[in-house]
């Protein structure tokens, strides 16, 4: 390794460290270099030397090169690396909590092929951000990237694991869906991991019985280059080919899963999407359900503050603590620990579950639907309207270079006829009498870009689309 001068070395790893994961240009931000240094900070951030390390990857090309870049700079400083090869993120996690293990994946999400980039856990699948270990990986490997790493009196070992057929067995073992009616499914893996994991967990593929499911497949060729569409669900026209073939096939349902497969999207009998807010309360309602038939009264769950009002009423009507959290990833895992909350959900479709180690599972939220819909015979439009009494706005970005100024003006507009709070940027609840349509909205700056995301809800539509267009102008000045 060619060591770099201190204030290039910190320059290019402000580049892909970001709040909670290593994200670049492959190539440029993220090398085989940068690699090994960071797996020598992660390392001995951890205090992995001498322990298990666990290492996976997903499908794209640059992946298995920095995994085996991983490996080496992990071993040089003493750790013995447990290489799980081809995964999804949420399997890396179950690697990581089965084996009590820290963790690295090597993936980039939904973002196009030239990116790459890497998932810390500590052991036990616990989540990583600047503010928890992060910022130390990455001042430890400016540290290597100037100096050299040093090796360990002890070099680590590499063992190749195969933990697919474990990972599936337990998902099942936490949602049954044996005896559930017959269900089509239409499911897009965007050539992303749910190409795997999908025939392993709902089909026969890790040897598993067979459920009373025909599974449809839709781009289940593991391709990092993303020939068919980006592997993005959270935008709508990434979903429009699982809307069309759920149609065309007389399917029950859709699900579209992201690169790294832990974010699941769901579409109804008709094509349409269904509300990744709607997801959480049904999930929330049954995990409460099954929690409590095991003999829990005390029974806490997570939502983000930009989910839908009747996620909270779902949980304080199935008489569990709603617990309101600011959106972010590492956010809500740290807050499932503190809380032991047997559920999480946030409304950009990461949902987290007590039981798998307080960690995201798209695939487990996916069981959860198709248990639901397979126990009753109702079309899933009809059990998701039920779920979305209520109008959202989505997620709505503004380019904005003065945000106090927006913010001001907003606060100048709404005040005397809402409630203001900066739990997490600006949320706005309007003050309606008892026969008035409720409302409110949220907008938080983004941490990377000169942006305001705005989130409206309302009890109809109108009332949605009204306040949504006050803000937007206001925003946008």
């Amino acid at each position: 390794m060619n060591p770099a001068a201190p204030s290039e070395a910190r320059a290019r790893l402000d580049e892909i460290v970001k709040a909670y994961d290593v994200r670049g240009i492959v190539g440029e931000g993220v090398t085989d270099e940068t690699v090994e240094a960071l797996a020598a900070g992660f390392v001995d951030e951890v205090g992995a030397a001498g322990a298990k390390v666990v290492v996976g990857h997903d499908m794209r090309d640059s992946s298995p090169g920095f995994a085996a870049a991983f490996a080496r700079g992990a071993t040089r400083r003493g750790a013995d690396v447990v290489s799980i090869g081809l995964c999804s993120t949420d399997e890396s996690y179950f690697a990581s909590g089965s084996m009590n293990a820290p963790a690295a994946m090597f993936t980039a999400s939904h973002n196009p092929a030239a990116y790459n980039g890497i998932k810390f856990s500590r052991a036990g699948a616990q989540g990583i951000s600047l503010d928890t270990g992060l910022a130390a990986i990455r001042d430890r490997a400016a540290e290597y990237l100037e100096q050299g790493i040093t090796d360990a009196a002890r070099r680590g070992s590499i063992v190749e694991v195969d933990v697919l057929a474990d990972y599936a067995a337990y998902l099942r073992s936490l949602v049954g869906l044996g005896g559930i009616r017959p269900l089509k499914v239409v499911v897009d893996a965007g050539n992303g991991m749910g190409g795997l994991t999908v025939p392993a967990v709902l089909g026969t593929a890790a040897g598993l019985p067979a459920l009373p499911l025909e599974l449809v497949p839709l781009y289940f060729e593991l391709d990092g280059t993303f020939p068919n569409h980006e592997a993005n669900p959270l935008e709508p026209a990434n979903l429009v080919d699982l809307q069309r073939a759920v149609v065309e096939h007389g399917a029950d349902l859709g699900l579209a899963f992201d690169g790294d497969a832990d974010r699941c999207f769901v579409v109804d009998e008709q094509g349409g999407a269904v509300n990744p807010s709607a997801v959480a309360a049904i999930v929330a309602l049954r995990e409460i359900q099954r929690v409590r038939a095991a003999g829990e009264d005390d029974i806490s769950v997570i939502h983000n503050l930009i989910t839908s009002q009747f996620v909270p009423e779902t949980i304080e009507q199935a008489g569990a603590t709603a617990v309101r959290t600011r959106v972010g990833h590492s956010l809500i895992k740290d807050r499932m620990r503190e809380t032991g909350a047997v559920f999480g959900g946030e409304h950009s479709a990461h949902y987290y579950f007590r039981d798998f180690w307080g960690a995201d599972n798209g695939m487990l939220a996916a069981m959860h639907v198709l248990a639901e819909h397979g126990a009753h015979d109702e079309p899933l439009s009809k059990l998701a309207a039920r779920f979305t009494p209520y109008a959202l706005s989505g997620e709505i970005n503004s380019t904005v270079e003065d945000v106090p100024a927006a913010y001001t003006r907003i606060v100048e507009s709404f005040t005397g006829r809402a409630d203001f709070d900066e739990f997490d940027g600006l949320t706005v609840t309007g003050i309606t009498a008892e026969t008035e349509p409720f409302w409110w909205f949220n907008v938080r700056p983004s941490n990377t870009e000169p942006l305001l995301r705005l989130n409206v809800e309302g009890a109809d539509a109108a009332t949605m689309e009204s306040v949504r267009d006050e803000v937007l102008a206001l925003i946008r000045g």
